[in-house]
C-alpha cells in the first residue's frame, strides 16, 4: 500500500522551486499550443524503458517520492516568469500563464521500490496538454538516475547474500546526485550511507570512522588508532591497510580489547586479506569483531566475496553509476490525447512510428501474474481495465489525485516493498551473467515486445 494509515509524510523543502529544472523545448511547445489553440487538450504521457541495459534481468523504480517533492514546487514565481521573458523564451501570453500554472491532473505509478521490465509503464500522467508536457523532464530526469541507481544497489544487496552494504559514494558523482543516489540505494537494500544530507533530508541511517589521513596525522598508527578509541569507543571501526595489515590489527585488538566493533581493509586482494585477517582476529580473541572491505567494489567483485569471512561492504563509485549503467534510457511519451478541451471528450490512442523508436498508442495498466508458488511470470500490459487473477498484482497505485499529492509514503514502506518484489521474482532474476528480463512484458491487444 501506498498511503501509510495515520501518518502524514510532508515534502521535503527543495529551496528555490524545480520550475527551470527543465529543456527549452517544453516551454516552446506549450507556447505554441497555446497559439494554436491546442493546450487544453486532455493528454495521457506514459514513462517507460523500450529496454533494460544490457545483460540485466530486471529494474527497480525509485524516485517516486523526489519526483512527487519536485512536483510541488514545480512553480514559476517573478523570478523565473521574469528570465523567460527577458530571454524571449516565451511571449506575454505564455508567461502570464505560467504564473498561474498549478499541475492539476492525475498521476499513476508503479510503487516506489517495485520492479519493472521493458516496456512497463512505470509512470502515467494525465492532464491537460500543457500542463503535463511540462513535467517531462522534471520526470525524467529524476527517474532516469534513481531507477539506474537502485537497479544496480539491487544487484549488489542480492550479490552480498545478507551482509550489510554501505552507500559511499558521494566523492565520486555530482553532490545533489550524491544524495539523490544514498536515497535511492537505501530502497534497494543498502543499510546506511556515508552522506549526511541523506540522512537529513530522507532519515537514512548514516556512518563513518575515518581516512587513510587520520592515520598518517599522527606520529604512528598507534597514536591514530589511540585517538580514534578514545573519540569514538571501542565499538569503532578501524582502517587497518595504512601499513602493514598484520601488525595494524595485531596493534587494535591490543587497544580495543576483544570488544573492538570492526577492521575495514581497502586495498590488496580483499577476499584473501579478509581470510587472514579474520584468522588473526580469532586467534587474538577478537571473535566478534567484524571485517568490512571497500575498494572499487561493484556486484561482481561483491559476489566474488561471497565465500570469504567478510561481514560487510563499503561500495561507492560502481553504485553512483548505476554500475556501467548510469540512466535507466527511460523515455516519456504522448500516448493517448481527446480532440477538444472537454474533460470528458474522447481519447483517440496517439504513437510514434518512427523506425527504431516506435510507441504504443492507448492509456495502459499492468498486472503482473504470479503463479501458485508466489512467483512472477509474466507482465501483462493492456490498454482496458486490467484483468487481474486471484493472485495477480495491479501494478499502479495512484500518486497525484486532482493535482493533489496522494502517494507519499515513508522510505521504508518503499525498502519493504522492494524486498518483496525481489521475492517474488524467479530465480533467473538473480543471476548477474547476462540474460534475458526474468519476467517477459505480455500486451493483451497484440503486437510485438520489443518496439525498439
Amino acid at each position: 500500500m501506498v498511503h501509510t494509515s495515520g501518518l502524514r509524510v510532508p515534502p521535503v523543502d527543495l529551496g528555490d522551486g524545480t520550475a527551470l529544472l527543465t529543456d527549452q523545448y517544453e516551454l516552446t511547445m506549450l507556447q505554441a499550443a497555446i497559439r494554436g489553440g491546442t493546450a487544453a487538450r486532455r493528454s495521457v504521457f506514459e514513462v517507460f524503458a523500450r529496454s533494460l541495459p544490457a545483460g540485466r534481468r530486471y529494474g527497480v523504480v525509485a524516485g517516486t517520492g523526489r519526483l512527487l517533492d519536485a512536483l510541488e514546487a514545480f512553480r514559476f514565481g517573478p523570478a523565473e516568469v521574469d528570465f523567460l521573458e527577458s530571454r524571449g523564451i516565451v511571449d506575454e501570453p505564455t508567461a502570464r500563464w505560467l504564473e498561474k500554472f498549478r499541475f492539476a491532473g492525475d498521476i499513476w505509478g508503479y510503487a516506489e521500490g517495485d520492479c519493472y521490465f521493458p516496456d512497463s509503464p512505470i509512470l502515467v500522467v494525465e492532464g491537460t496538454f500543457a500542463e503535463a508536457v511540462l513535467l517531462e523532464t522534471l520526470a525524467l530526469s529524476i527517474l532516469n538516475h534513481d531507477c539506474a541507481i537502485a537497479s544496480a544497489a539491487s544487484r549488489m544487496t542480492q550479490a552480498a547474500g545478507g551482509r550489510p552494504l554501505i552507500e559511499m559514494g558521494s566523492r565520486r558523482t555530482h553532490e545533489r546526485a550524491a544524495v539523490a543516489a544514498a536515497r535511492a540505494a537505501h530502497v534497494a537494500g543498502f543499510a546506511t550511507t556515508s552522506n549526511l544530507e541523506a540522512g537529513r533530508r530522507y532519515g537514512v541511517p548514516t556512518v563513518g570512522t575515518s581516512a587513510h589521513s587520520f592515520t598518517l596525522l599522527h606520529d604512528s598508527e598507534r597514536h591514530a588508532f589511540e585517538a580514534q578509541l578514545a573519540s569514538l569507543g571501542a565499538g569503532t571501526t578501524l582502517l587497518v591497510d595504512t601499513y602493514d595489515v598484520e601488525r595494524a590489527v595485531r596493534t587494535a585488538v591490543e587497544l580495543a580489547g576483544p570488544s573492538l566493533g570492526a577492521v575495514r581493509i581497502d586495498s590488496g586482494d580483499l577476499g584473501v586479506m579478509a581470510r587472514r585477517v579474520r584468522d588473526q582476529l580469532d586467534a587474538l580473541g577478537a571473535r566478534d569483531t567484524r571485517v568490512v572491505v571497500t575498494g572499487d567494489l561493484d556486484e561482481y567483485g561483491i559476489a566474488a566475496l561471497a565465500a570469504a569471512p567478510v561481514d560487510g561492504y563499503g561500495v561507492g563509485t560502481s553504485l553512483v553509476t548505476g554500475s556501467g549503467a548510469p540512466t535507466a534510457s527511460l523515455v516519456y511519451k504522448l500516448v493517448a490525447r481527446s480532440d477538444s478541451a472537454g474533460r470528458d471528450a474522447p481519447m483517440r490512442p496517439v504513437a510514434k512510428r518512427s523506425a527504431g523508436k516506435p510507441s504504443r498508442g492507448g492509456r495502459k495498466s499492468a498486472v503482473r501474474r504470479i503463479d501458485g508458488h508466489g512467483t512472477a511470470y509474466a507482465e501483462t500490459v493492456s490498454t482496458g481495465e486490467p484483468a487481474p487473477g486471484p493472485r495477480d498484482r495491479v501494478l499502479h497505485v495512484p500518486l497525484v489525485r486532482g493535482g493533489e499529492v496522494v502517494g507519499r509514503e515513508p522510505l521504508r514502506d518503499a525498502r519493504d516493498r522492494h524486498r518483496a518484489a525481489v521475492a517474488e521474482l524467479p530465480p533467473t532474476a538473480l543471476q548477474l551473467s547476462r540474460g534475458e528480463p526474468a519476467v517477459p512484458t505480455e500486451f493483451v491487444n497484440g503486437g510485438p515486445r520489443h518496439l525498439g
